[in-house]
């Protein structure tokens, strides 16, 4: 299987117990990974702010740092 090169950023996120504990049963509820969850919901969060670049906009940005 081909794997897909992408391209992520590593940072620490410091959480209090409370809400890791809410954030791994909300994780398991989902069957994804508390990384996921994470990620999910700071997608979702950036999408519903207008944060995120358009689909067609990212693809090309894509490849035009692909060509450099």
């Amino acid at each position: 299987m081909a794997r897909k090169e992408t391209n992520t950023k590593s940072f620490i996120l410091r959480v209090d117990s409370d809400t890791m504990n809410a954030l791994e049963a909300w994780a398991a509820d989902e069957f994804r990974s508390t990384n996921g969850q994470l990620q999910w919901i700071i997608t979702e969060a950036l999408r519903k702010a207008g944060r995120l670049p358009k689909k067609n906009k990212v693809a090309k940005m894509d490849k035009e740092q692909q060509d450099k």
